[in-house]
């Protein structure tokens, strides 16, 4: 293995990613390397579904960075007094799925006691210098696009409370356990200059944070944003997990609501797993941008657009 100490690969491109451990350096012209890691607990009640989901988050930043997997290691947090064997087992064939899914080489890993079971991956990928999307690109002017429906903190909240529907849990898992290549790779196509996954701190905090590090203000317009089915309802029903409380609550300092009741800010708030990207774009890129997503199995949409006010998130 190249020593890249030894060698001075290096120059540090980009730091932490909205919060998420990743980073880019830069290993010559051509090529940089992209590192991040990330585990999470159980989301849903099969283990190799919980697998997949994790692997799929794992590898989600990066795609958001504008780049492609190579290997990855295997992060386990497992309780072996209470646990099976063979349920590990079955955990790390769903990582293995969305690897081969993706192309990318599972090539060992960590294994620690924990009582509380977790799952995720380090994952190493590459990019070209020149084409790394960062959460600090947006310009002002651009539409801003998602490339997957919000709600999963709601249902996997209702999951584990027993009031998921088998179709609305199965919505949720089909959108976890969607890779986030297809649309990092429309979204380089289009110019997309700045970029992030949605994951825990929901679409307020990574889009807001965007808003600050690119100096720019985001309006989006709650209507414009799609839901997977059945999440408003249970939100309405007061189905909402600690976690997108917590965010609204950090981000309220960021946020102008305009009128939205805390039901609406609270959904923006929404802690996400394994959730879309959401980029900014021309708008004359837009409308066959969305036909491309569309066209790939995306339920994506325009949510708003960039604004040269001062840094925020406008909700309209």
């Amino acid at each position: 293995m190249r020593d890249l100490q030894s060698t001075r690969p290096s120059e540090l491109l980009v730091g932490t990613d909205t919060g998420d451990d990743a980073a880019v350096w830069r290993l010559d012209d051509e090529r940089a390397l992209v590192s991040t890691a990330d585990f999470i607990t159980p989301v849903v009640n099969d283990a190799r579904t919980w697998g997949r989901v994790a692997a799929a988050n794992s590898v989600s930043d990066v795609y958001a960075m504008g780049g492609r997997p190579l290997f990855a290691l295997n992060l386990v947090g497992w309780n072996t007094d209470a646990l099976p064997t063979e349920l590990l087992g079955e955990l790390l064939a769903g990582g293995q799925d969305v690897a081969s899914e993706a192309g990318f080489a599972v090539v060992g890993g960590h294994t620690i006691d924990d009582p509380e079971p977790k799952y995720g991956m380090a994952v190493t990928g590459e990019v070209h210098p020149d084409r790394v999307l960062t959460n600090a690109g947006l310009v002002a002017g651009q539409d801003l696009i998602l490339t997957k429906p919000l709600g999963i903190g709601v249902i996997t909240t209702a999951i584990k409370a027993d009031a998921a529907s088998p179709e609305i849990a199965a919505g949720a898992v089909t959108s976890m356990t969607r890779l986030n290549d297809v649309g990092s790779r429309l979204a380089l196509n289009a110019g997309a200059t700045g970029c992030t996954d949605v994951t825990g701190f929901g679409l307020l905090g990574h889009l807001g944070r965007m808003a600050l590090e690119s100096g720019v203000g985001v309006e989006v317009v709650f209507d414009s944003i799609p839901f997977l089915p059945g999440a408003i309802e249970l939100a309405t029903e007061g189905v909402m997990p600690g976690g997108s409380r917590r965010n609204l609550d950090w981000a309220s300092k960021l946020l102008d609501p305009t009128g939205h009741d805390e039901l609406h800010q609270l959904l923006v708030a929404d802690a996400q797993t394994s959730g879309g990207l959401v980029f900014g774009v021309d708008p004359g890129e837009t409308a066959p941008l969305l036909d491309q997503l569309a066209a790939t199995g995306h339920d994506a949409a325009r949510i708003g657009s960039t604004t040269s006010g001062s840094p925020g998130f406008t909700l309209r």
